[in-house]
């Protein structure tokens, strides 16, 4: 594996040059009438607090998780108008000591998640409390998820019918003639209405500021004087708000896989930032199935892997396989493999299946689920309201055009894919606000724990650099060398011991800590990190990206 860097130097450069976003767009930054209304709304929540009782069968949990809803307005600035209900999830603290036995643990509250998205439901995230890596947390603390507002069943969000995203095969050329953009123009136009037609008014209302209040209300209805989360992602971003809006309401937070919070980089230029950082992960995956080309014969160098790669996709483009899996369904599948190391095994065999002659490990792994379409459909109606309402972006298609024109002659992997599915940001109907310049002064807030992978391409690592930076006295954990995008509770024990040390202790490591990067995946053995995800620990979503349903391989921030 060659030496760590975030992206190749060119694409780095070549960012510093892009557009600045217009700002004129935005409104007004929200005022004393939020602030109230988070007051009103958690007073009102602590009071009520949080009945839980069996979960609804819907959400396919077992009987040892309990579920609940609490209520939170619609809109802050008027807290005693329309409620909706967001719906949350628990298992209790154990008690138990996973080494010692006969050892009773006293509970330290409620330990809250959220595992990225925009668009990720936390609900099955009680269930983390199973696995090893976490039996100490879950003896310590009762283990919380919950449904963002938009998500799932919390007052969901829908942009179009679901049946269009269970649809294949699609192209995915990485250098779009001007006639595929102008259709993907228009499907972005037609999407940003849709979005518009089914919500209404209250379309402004889904923003990471409000994710942030909800997260307040969610504390008083639990009963905790101060908060405990983790959040992966995303969920660092409005953590950061979090703690921001609300520093004397901090316990202990965990920031997993920071998103670069300052304002100007919400979100345009972090899905630029983004983008450049996949082509450098893309490297590191074509490098390790080189390194194995004995076992998967895809090429002895990564130039070679490559070439695999084009040729795959261009069979797929003339017949797709089994019908279903097209040139756009094939980089779907392998985008993923930037987000978890764990996935590379499982892709390269199936690549090399298929230019053998078998497709059906490619068709099992990249061919779109009809039964994941509407959560799909929700999980990116959520991601593109929260980030298009949350920020001013580019409204003209020509900065769009030259902007990703530019980085996609040094970082064409994943920039176009990413340019369609934000792009429904020009034309939102929505008016955007202004971002938070999140910041926590000198003994406002505890100090706050960061972990990083230095070569994460979801949220490149200066993101977390710069969230240090802005909250005072918070202290950063780096994973060397290594690129898996959610590291906590991962194969890494130098990582997992901090977190452990943190959460259940309150100590913290020097201001900057570093771990070695966790062992790249054998050949033929994915690790266990996928069994975790599927019960909702690792991020679901990429930051500033696209959602992605883990089952189907496919993702923002």
């Amino acid at each position: 594996m060659r030496a760590a860097a975030l992206y190749p130097v060119a694409g780095a450069m070549l960012l510093t040059t892009l557009s600045a976003v217009p700002a004129g767009s935005a409104a007004a930054a929200p005022g004393a009438g939020e602030r109230q209304g988070a007051a009103v709304a958690a007073k009102r929540a602590a009071t009520t607090g949080l009945t839980f009782g069996a979960c609804p069968k819907k959400l396919e949990l077992p009987g040892n998780v309990q579920c609940g809803t609490v209520s939170v307005p619609l809109d802050y600035a008027q807290p005693e108008g329309k409620q909706i209900r967001l719906t949350v999830s628990r298992v209790r603290a154990t008690h138990k000591d996973p080494h010692n036995s006969k050892r009773r643990v006293p509970r330290q509250g409620a330990l809250v998640y959220n595992p990225g998205g925009p668009g990720a439901s936390g609900l099955h995230f009680p269930l983390i409390g199973l696995l090893p890596a976490w039996k100490r947390l879950a003896g310590a603390y009762d283990l919380v998820g919950y449904a963002p507002r938009g998500v799932g069943p919390s007052a969901p969000l829908s942009c179009e019918n679901p049946k269009n995203l269970a649809n294949g095969p699609s192209q995915a050329p990485t250098y779009p003639s001007e006639a595929y953009k102008k259709e993907r123009i228009a499907r972005a136009k037609a999407y940003a209405r849709g979005c518009a037609e089914r919500t209404g008014s209250a379309l402004r209302h889904y923003n990471s500021l409000n994710n942030a209040r909800d997260l307040d209300v969610l504390r008083a209805a639990l009963g905790e004087e101060r908060l405990t989360f983790m959040g992966a992602s995303y969920g660092t971003y409005f953590g950061a708000l979090y703690a921001t809006l609300f520093p004397s309401h901090v316990r202990r937070m965990v920031f997993d896989s920071a998103v670069n919070p300052a304002p100007e980089q919400i979100w345009y230029r972090n899905n630029l930032a983004q983008s450049a950082a996949f082509e450098g992960r893309w490297a590191d995956f074509r490098e390790w199935v080189a390194e194995h080309h004995a076992v998967y014969g895809l090429g002895a160098t990564a130039e070679e892997v490559l070439r695999s790669y084009d040729r795959a996709r261009a069979r797929l483009a003339v017949k797709p396989a089994g019908g279903k899996v097209g040139p756009g369904q094939l980089q779907e599948a392998f985008l993923q493999a930037g987000y978890y190391d764990d996935y590379w095994p499982a892709r390269a065999q199936a690549l090399s299946a298929y230019l053998k002659g078998d497709p059906k490990p490619l068709v099992a792994l990249a061919a779109p689920v009809t039964e994941a379409a509407a959560e799909d459909e929700n999980s990116r109606a959520v991601y593109t309201a929260v980030e298009c309402n949350d920020a001013p972006w580019p409204t003209d298609w020509a900065v769009w055009d030259r902007d990703n024109t530019r980085l996609a002659r040094v970082a064409p992997f994943e920039t176009w894919d990413n340019v369609w599915m934000n792009l429904p940001c020009a034309y939102w109907q929505a008016p955007r606000q202004r971002a938070l310049d999140v910041r926590t002064g000198p003994g406002e807030a505890p100090p706050i724990l960061i972990l990083a992978a230095e070569r994460d391409a979801a949220t490149p690592y200066d993101g977390a650099l710069e969230m240090q930076r802005r909250l005072s006295g918070s202290v950063l954990v780096t994973e060397r060398n290594a690129g898996t995008h959610g590291i906590a509770y991962g194969p890494n024990a130098c990582v997992n011991g901090h977190i452990d040390a943190y959460l259940l202790e309150g100590r913290l490591p020097d201001r900057r800590a570093a771990c070695a990067g966790h062992p790249e995946p054998k050949p033929e053995q994915p690790s266990a990190r996928g069994a975790k995800r599927k019960l909702g620990e690792a991020p679901a979503t990429k930051p500033g990206g696209r959602p992605q349903h883990t089952a189907t391989a496919r993702l923002p921030h």
